[in-house]
């Protein structure tokens, strides 16, 4: 079921992905798998989009960023990995969605510890350590690890002030092979266009976006300033280093295609997110 902070989606039992694609402008969608805080030409590509699916009915992979983030210092270029044990019950088979964490209570003070640690010296630490308790706090009440992995992106999202839509691809309808799913999955929830970051042009195959009518739509995040270790580190580098209004203004770019123009790092006041850790409807899309 998709979620908002405002606005839904009706239940995907209404969509099939057999029906023609509509021919009125959509929503642009983004899918990507839940990330352990998760880098910011991650974070940038769900913002340029109106909906994130969340992929959680794939593969766990112990090789990404499923359930690990690489932290930047404040000051230097040296990183650090922050990682939460996962017990993987099936095996290599595990799916996301499935995926346990083995000391949740455990891992709750490792986040906390290692966050602080790396970033207390931030002027914009204490409010986003205020930010941070109700994910914080999902460690008392799940163990499972795309829950907290989830809960993290749309931490860092809500601090950016992103107010799209969010439905998980377990939710919904979709077929087989690797871009018709992606294909299913973007007529589910109406999305005339799919904004694919660079590793999905090893295969994903444009003419079965073409013929659904969806605009296949490519997204790379620039690689100089605040973008140049954005394809490794976790966007809390760089919002714990320059702040939220600074890494919107980026962001905000990077969606319009044209280079951010920023005045100088100063300490200001995070916006307060929305408590947006749930699942809620959205308004149907037109049927198709």
């Amino acid at each position: 079921m998709l979620t908002s902070g405002s606005s839904m989606l009706g239940s995907p039992a209404d969509f099939s992905p057999d029906q023609p694609p509509v021919a009125s402008a959509g929503p642009v969608c983004a899918i990507h798998q839940p990330n352990l805080l998760p880098r910011l030409s991650t974070v940038a590509k769900i913002f340029a989009a109106d909906v994130w699916i969340v992929l959680d009915d794939v593969q766990h992979n112990r090789r990404d960023y499923q359930h690990r983030a690489r932290l930047g210092f404040l000051h230097g270029q040296a990183t650090r990995w922050l990682s939460l044990p996962t017990h993987l019950p099936a095996g290599r088979a595990t799916l996301i969605r499935n995926a346990r964490l083995v000391n949740p209570a455990g891992s709750r003070r490792r986040v906390e510890g290692v966050l602080r640690e790396q970033y207390r010296a931030s002027p914009f630490w204490p409010l986003f350590a205020e930010q941070l308790r109700p994910m914080l706090d999902l460690f008392d009440v799940t163990d499972r690890t795309a829950e907290i992995t989830q809960a993290s992106t749309m931490l860092l999202l809500d601090t950016l002030g992103w107010t799209g839509q969010v439905v998980r691809s377990s939710e919904l309808p979709a077929g087989a092979g690797r871009t018709q799913r992606l294909v299913d999955l973007c007529r589910a929830v109406g999305a005339d266009t799919y904004l694919c970051g660079t590793g999905g042009s090893r295969y994903v195959e444009p003419g079965r976006f073409a013929g659904a009518g969806i605009e296949l739509r490519w997204f790379a995040a620039p690689g100089t300033g605040v973008w140049a270790d954005s394809r490794s580190v976790s966007a809390v580098h760089a919002l714990l280093l320059q702040g939220s209004a600074e890494v919107r203004q980026h962001l905000e770019a990077a969606r319009s295609g044209s280079p951010a123009v920023v005045p100088p790092t100063r300490p200001h006041i995070l916006p307060t997110p929305s408590p947006r850790i749930g699942r809620f409807d959205l308004p149907a899309p037109p049927r198709r």
